[in-house]
């Protein structure tokens, strides 16, 4: 009754004074229903609704208090920062492009000692979001800006291209360089380099594209006015390397010749924006690769294309089939300073030949319906050494 109360009751009658017990009132709900209440009900009545209004009132005070905490523990910048002690941290390159000092720690690597891929994703993931933390854009999101959550957006990503060319050791100081730049008219692209302290040698290199999505919606939206105006004065040309064409991926049917079924998200795989993580994905690729294939190759570039976010309630089958086609190193006179340049990337490596092998994948959830794709994939591995 309390809610029906908290519906019927409105200012007119309650600004009179008060009936007498034996008075009936008629009060109208939605224009339809009528409830007939005497005075003393009435006056019951307004106690509760006053009670809930305290209660909402101080759970609303409440919820201000922790947000206040919370924003004052996170000490997220409201201006742009140059320098970022904790994080050990600079903005470089005429205030534009952000600069980390890391070390590979114990649990970041295998039992090679050497980084793995899922810990080189992270590590891109994190330095982006410091990027945009000193820049002083920071809204209340994974790594949205104060425009995007007025217009309650949210980045997702479409398309991602790491290329190894050695991991990172246990205990090696590493500089991770990022910055972005535009790609398209309503699109971001951000870029890695990933350099060994020790030798200044670029070890990693990576590159991906961003469009915004509505929170609410899930669907794509074009780039508000307002938040190209936040982001477009971080803009730079500089790329970590440039694909003359960019390599399509070939979707995969069901005669693939490995699977892994019946794979589940967990709670604990689910980002701030309630995405399945992009690490889970690449990792659900990777396990449906042959053991054996693994013990000889070590992979070298990694391609995804975004299709569509699955949530945690979705059911992923992982597809992969190596592609016929190997991999042969020419010895070619290239440029080995040129960053921009991904076939100097994959196949510079001094005068060694080697023999390449890659993998196309697919992720799809599966159920009653028609399987839908979520991420299609391509993987180049390189025979060890």
């Amino acid at each position: 009754m309390n809610a029906l109360y908290n519906l019927a009751l409105c200012p007119t009658p309650c600004s009179h004074s008060t009936p007498k017990h034996n008075t009936k009132w008629k009060t109208e709900v939605n224009g339809t229903a009528t409830v007939a209440l005497k005075g003393k009900a009435l006056s019951r009545a307004s106690s509760v609704t006053g009670k809930q209004r305290r209660i909402v009132s101080a759970a609303s005070a409440t919820e201000l208090t922790r947000v206040s905490e919370t924003k004052g523990r996170q000490n997220i910048p409201t201006e742009k920062q140059l320098v970022d002690p904790f994080r050990q941290g600079t903005i470089t390159e005429g205030g534009v492009r952000y600069r980390q000092t890391v070390v590979i720690r114990s649990y970041e690597v295998g039992a090679d000692k050497t980084a793995t891929l899922e810990s080189i994703l992270n590590l891109l993931q994190e330095t982006a979001l410091n990027h945009v933390w000193v820049s002083g854009l920071l809204g209340d999101g994974f790594g949205t800006t104060h425009g995007m959550v007025r217009n309650n957006l949210i980045w997702v990503v479409t398309r991602m291209q790491v290329q190894v060319d050695e991991y990172p050791i246990w205990g090696e100081v590493m500089e991770v360089d990022t910055w972005v730049g535009p790609s398209g008219k309503n699109g971001m692209r951000r870029d890695w380099l990933i350099r060994s302290d020790a030798t200044g040698e670029v070890l990693v290199r990576a590159t991906s594209t961003w469009v915004m999505m509505n929170q609410q919606t899930r669907r794509l939206s074009k780039m508000p006015e307002v938040v190209r105006a936040e982001i477009s004065p971080w803009f730079i040309e500089n790329k970590a390397f440039e694909e003359e064409i960019p390599e399509k991926i070939y979707k995969l049917d069901t005669n693939a010749k490995f699977t892994s079924s019946n794979l589940k998200p967990k709670r604990s795989d689910l980002d701030m924006n309630h995405h399945l993580n992009n690490v889970k994905y690449v990792n659900w690729m990777l396990e449906t690769i042959p053991h054996k294939f693994l013990e000889n190759y070590q992979l070298t570039r990694i391609t995804l294309e975004y299709k569509r976010e699955c949530s945690s309630s979705d059911v992923v089958e992982s597809l992969c089939k190596p592609e016929e086609e190997r991999f042969e190193e020419r010895h070619q006179d290239r440029n080995v300073g040129n960053e921009d340049s991904l076939s100097s990337a994959l196949f510079q490596d001094g005068n060694h030949r080697k023999s390449f092998k890659a993998y196309t994948h697919l992720l799809q959830i599966t159920g009653d319906k028609e399987s839908e794709e979520i991420v299609r994939g391509r993987t180049i591995w390189r025979r060890k050494l």
